[in-house]
């Protein structure tokens, strides 16, 4: 539970006689700790992969999972030592061929997702509460709870039926993003540079962001292209979320955005939410070892992506990746590289625009921040560069919930 620090009343001021006219009083925020005002602010993540966690055999959510970079970053015990209030958990669904068994497939895969998410909850329901709107969020942390909104990455299980979508919206989901590495139904990826361009949006994408924006969710742009942003800033009636993303003028990145794309965000209404996944904010060379095992990897499969693989082959190619990885795996970024890119967007748009989405638990951390249970470290660094609390509120999830609250009443409307 938050707590909050007592404020002196008046009453015992002026009680106090004439010698209280001499005296200041101290204002109880100016003798916090950055942990104490850590502690007592609503802090939110915008992008937990945890939910790719909860179907294995050796995780809990409730026990203090040994911390594996990139894997597993976030449980209660962590969530406890970091301050995490809680956050959007991500269904996210490979994508895959654009057929009608491909979309049931995925759509059920999703399902699946959101199902074990709801159990989590359900099998935890004095440490967890599931989520609907800004006001359930502050609600559930002054309960002592942990919020659980659920977010879709990858619209790709919806098909071309969108009527699916108020499904997963009465499931919980209150962020939606059309697209993630590779062009779909929906949008251009910013990832899929080999593709034919599809000019942004589609028309089936333009239908999604009206059906998004009449069911109440809020509209996801991290993963799409510049094209899609744009798109969605100019159909959508709500700001948009880029809900783990990075800037491109620190890192030239395809997932990074420009100063001038993330001024218009910041224009519109919308928030950047900070990416920590090391190879998306600066350039790390891999080990000779590991490009050697991947290419033999890839050759081994014909060289076909693992997007284009069956259940089985994807579940041989990842079991193989994972080796890889343990074997070989990637440098990692630095604490200081993931503050430069934060303090970088805080400059340019200001604290009303920037959060934190670090890509838990889907390859995010740095050394230094190897899990959730350093996040107070943010905050020290953000008040020494000499950022308030109230703008430290706004980048902990008041960003998030005023547009959730501005998505809300566009609803409502």
């Amino acid at each position: 539970m938050k707590h909050f620090l007592p404020i002196l009343p008046a009453l015992i001021l002026a009680a106090c006689g004439a010698e209280s006219d001499q005296i200041d009083p101290v204002d109880p925020a100016e003798q916090a700790t950055p942990r104490e005002i850590h502690e007592r602010i609503l802090v939110i993540d915008s992008h937990l992969d945890t939910p790719a966690n909860l179907s294995k055999a050796d995780f809990d959510i409730v026990t203090d999972n040994p911390t594996q970079m990139g894997q597993v970053q976030v449980d209660l015990p962590k969530m406890q030592r970091g301050g995490l209030d809680g956050g959007f958990w991500v269904i996210f669904t490979p994508q895959g061929p654009l057929d009608e068994a491909s979309y049931a497939a995925a759509k059920q895969a999703a399902l699946t997702r959101s199902d074990e998410i709801i159990a989590m909850v359900e099998a935890h329901p004095d440490e967890f509460e599931l989520a609907y709107t800004a006001d359930d969020a502050e609600r559930i942390v002054a309960d002592g709870k942990r919020i659980v909104f659920q977010s879709i990455e990858n619209s790709y299980p919806l098909g071309t039926d969108l009527t699916v979508l108020e499904d997963f919206y009465e499931r919980g989901v209150r962020l939606v993003g059309p697209v993630h590495f590779r062009d779909n139904q929906f949008a251009d990826s910013a990832t899929d540079l080999s593709a034919t361009d599809l000019g942004g949006l589609t028309p089936l994408g333009e239908e999604l962001v009206r059906e998004a924006n009449r069911l109440g969710m809020m509209v996801d742009g991290s993963h799409a292209a510049d094209s899609t942003v744009e798109d969605i800033m100019e159909i959508s009636t709500t700001p948009i979320v880029l809900s783990h993303s990075g800037v491109k003028a620190l890192y030239d990145h395809p997932r990074n955005i420009s100063d001038d794309l993330l001024r218009r965000v910041a224009e519109n209404g919308g928030v950047i939410q900070m990416n920590a996944l090391g190879s998306y904010i600066e350039n790390l060379e891999p080990p000779a070892e590991r490009t050697a095992a991947l290419e033999e990897l890839a050759a081994s499969f014909e060289g076909r992506s693992p997007f284009d693989l069956s259940d089985e082959e994807r579940e041989q190619y990842m079991a193989r990746r994972g080796e890889i990885d343990s074997a070989y795996p990637m440098p990692l970024s630095s604490f200081e590289v993931f503050m430069e890119q934060m303090l970088y967007a805080l400059e340019i748009v200001g604290p009303e625009h920037v959060g934190m989405g670090a890509d838990w638990d889907g390859g995010g951390g740095v050394a230094g921040m190897e899990d959730v249970s350093f996040l107070p470290k943010v905050t020290e660094r953000l008040m020494e560069e000499g950022y308030t609390e109230a703008d430290l509120e706004k980048i902990w999830g008041g960003n998030l919930l005023r547009i959730m609250r501005q998505v809300e009443a566009a609803k409502a409307q």
